[in-house]
């Protein structure tokens, strides 16, 4: 299926008014004791018109069971973003991903709890949306499960996890 991305008119006529940011927003991820500061792995703006794409993601190290912090700057938070968790069990087998989403506008942090103390989270990764949507083949929105236009990901800042 090929999917495009068109700019929302009345919804991000409201992102566009506020002033850019001349440096992209960071992300700051805590676990076991310490913490690091994330550069997005990619970042566009608002209407996904124009794209850097050459982030790296940050590495903690972290026993199994740890809970990992995560703190966006109000340019994230204010804005519909996501956390995704991939985690381990104890014998190395890969669980379900983890999603939460956050549309209210203003959660700044979150934290990521393991199901067990022997889980081992191995990537969190959060994720901002930006002012556009998909369509489909016929330039129809991709509708979600709530009958809203599917968003499209602005930003990506991606934490790597070395078990300890």
């Amino acid at each position: 299926m090929r999917r495009s991305v068109v700019a929302l008119t009345a919804a991000g006529a409201a992102v566009l008014t506020g002033c850019s940011a001349p440096h992209p927003p960071e992300v700051t991820f805590y676990a076991d004791g310490d913490s690091v500061q994330a550069l997005p792995l990619s970042y566009c703006d608002a209407l996904l018109t124009a794209c850097d794409t050459d982030g790296e993601p940050v590495t903690l190290d972290a026993r199994p069971g740890q809970p990992v912090q995560i703190s966006v700057p109000a340019e994230i938070a204010e804005t519909p973003w996501l956390v995704i968790v991939q985690s381990a069990a104890p014998d190395g087998t890969l669980l379900p991903m983890q999603q939460e989403v956050f549309t209210d506008g203003t959660r700044h942090a979150h934290t990521v709890v393991p199901e067990t103390p022997e889980h081992q989270p191995l990537v969190v990764e959060v994720q901002q949306l930006g002012a556009a949507y998909a369509v489909d083949e016929n330039d129809q929105p991709i509708m979600d499960e709530q009958g809203s236009p599917q968003l499209v990901v602005r930003g990506v800042w991606s934490l790597q996890i070395d078990p300890d």
